[in-house]
């Protein structure tokens, strides 16, 4: 518990942080969010004043980030769109279409990039292992959206296995092929981590004394050599987690998901800042959260780091 919390509080300033970040960042934009939700039509100097101060616009960067970040720790509130509309409802619906594309995505990184990685570390050298290192390095030099559209003629058109867009099938029919597009690059690293740490740990000395010792190979590699080649693959993992919801923008965009990439990037041509702030602020938790998981399954994984 002493170790779980210490790892919540260091957490802390690092949000606040990230998020100030952020918030300068996108508040910084050049443009008026009130100019251009007018449009061609100019609105009288007292209405553009009264939205102004309605959205804190007046006041020093600083108040407007403690204003909103008040919100967001004793309300929940993540702000309210410039047409008056709270950004957690304009998310609601679009926020589950990402969540279950990421998931789908991290599933298959972590169950066919590990099977993979496993394979090759065990037949280091063979013909499984060169077509491992082969495989993940054709899908690491080629970019996202190649995959995304090649995967979307051949197996979705060409030979429909899969729907070539939208939701309409429901999970995880209509997010498999958009998944695995998503995590294809993620799973090349995850393949070729895992593969480099089972080497290096079956040649270890614990290996071979075990083996010395006459215990099983399959309990060698499964107890021992497994478990600890996967502390490196759990960072990289929970990491990616939050990479694969922020990145999913590109793939949402190929396969017309109507999820938080597509809003996300139609308020950054309409300047709604909120709505861009709301969604950076959830990805950043998301990231604090994957972290603290991947720190507390250090110490399930090698105890050695929590006695630390």
């Amino acid at each position: 518990m002493r170790y779980a919390v210490h790892r919540l509080l260091q957490a802390i300033p690092v949000f606040v942080a990230t998020t100030f970040l952020i918030y300068a960042m996108v508040w910084a934009l050049p443009g008026d969010p009130i100019l251009t939700l007018a449009g061609d039509k100019p609105l009288p100097e007292n209405v553009l004043q009264t939205l102004r101060e309605h959205y804190h616009l007046n006041d020093p960067l600083i108040v407007q980030y403690g204003l909103y970040m008040a919100g967001v720790f004793l309300r929940g509130d993540l702000g309210e769109t410039f047409t008056g509309q709270p950004v957690s409802e304009l998310l609601q619906d679009r926020w589950s279409v990402t969540a279950q594309l990421g998931v789908t995505a991290w599933i298959f990184e972590l169950v066919v990039g590990i099977g993979l990685g496993v394979l090759a570390g065990l037949r280091r050298g063979k013909l499984a292992d060169t077509a491992v290192l082969a495989g993940t390095t054709f899908v690491i030099a080629v970019p996202v959206f190649v995959v995304g559209y090649t995967a979307q003629i051949l197996l979705g058109l060409n030979l429909g296995l899969f729907p070539t867009a939208g939701t309409d099938d429901g999970w995880p029919v209509s997010y498999l092929l958009p998944g695995m597009v998503l995590g294809s690059f993620g799973l090349a690293y995850v393949a070729r981590l895992t593969r480099t740490s089972v080497v290096e740990n079956l040649r270890a000395d614990y290996v071979r004394t075990a083996a010395a010792k006459g215990m099983r190979r399959t309990r060698i590699i499964g107890r021992h050599a497994l478990r600890n080649s996967l502390i490196p693959v759990v960072t990289y993992l929970g990491v990616d987690f939050g990479n694969l919801m922020a990145g999913a923008v590109v793939t949402e965009g190929i396969f017309n998901l109507p999820g938080i990439g597509q809003q996300v990037f139609q308020s950054i041509q309409l300047q709604e800042g909120p709505v861009v702030v709301g969604v950076t602020t959830l990805l950043v938790m998301i990231f604090i959260l994957a972290n603290l998981l991947v720190d507390l399954l250090y110490g399930v994984l090698d105890p050695r780091i929590r006695r630390g």
